[in-house]
């Protein structure tokens, strides 16, 4: 069953921590796709020119189904996948996480590698604000005029979106409607419009909700 709710940052975070010497610095930025979370690490590899590693996962898609990790040459398994398993454990997804390592001169080992890349990542997400995200049924509703005020009213009233207005010689609100209100709000716009109202479903869409703390 396809998601109809998913969580992801609100803001880009910077979060620093420091492992016997050597400096783990985590960007964590929501991102659209691939391509824009390849930019970030591209653009961590620029600004921090003279670290040695920057190590990267991202999860994307309302589901979280796509997801990516690089080691940037750090032991296999050490970073990339400790980063990735902080981002979906917390529940986020459209997002990229970039870890910068400055070394510090003293060896972690495996051990101490995974703990400090998740735990910078870590540290970024708890002081991330999350922006949960809902999937909204577009519905096309078209009435007279006369009844065009007081249906926007009674609509926005119960909660409902109106995203568009289109005026003509009859006028036609387009909806937002969370999924499981979809069905219920057909049945009850032919009571509001007393059977008048043409409605017709027209797709969906994502929309941003108010933001909150990560935890």
């Amino acid at each position: 069953m396809e998601p109809t709710t998913c969580r992801t940052v609100a803001a880009p975070v910077v979060a620093r921590l420091e492992e016997k010497r050597s400096v783990f610095e985590c960007w964590l930025r929501r991102v659209e796709d691939e391509a824009q979370a390849r930019v970030v690490v591209e653009e961590a590899r620029t600004v921090h020119w003279d670290a040695r590693h920057h190590c990267s996962a991202f999860v994307l898609g309302p589901d979280g189904a796509t997801v990516r990790s690089n080691d940037d040459g750090e032991p296999a398994g050490t970073a990339g996948t400790p980063m990735l398993e902080v981002l979906t454990g917390a529940g986020l997804t459209d997002v990229v996480a970039v870890v910068t390592r400055w070394f510090g001169g003293t060896l972690l080992g495996t051990g101490g590698l995974v703990r400090a890349y998740s735990g910078a990542v870590r540290e970024a997400v708890a002081a991330a604000t999350v922006l949960p995200r809902q999937l909204l049924r577009l519905v096309d509703v078209t009435v007279g005029a006369d009844r065009s005020g007081r249906l926007e009213h009674d609509l926005r009233a119960q909660g409902v979106e109106v995203l568009d207005v289109a005026w003509g010689q009859q006028v036609t609100l387009r909806l937002g409607v969370p999924v499981a209100r979809a069905d219920r709000l057909l049945g009850e716009l032919a009571r509001l419009t007393s059977g008048s109202a043409q409605v017709s479903e027209v797709g969906s869409t994502w929309v941003d909700l108010a933001p909150g703390p990560a935890g």
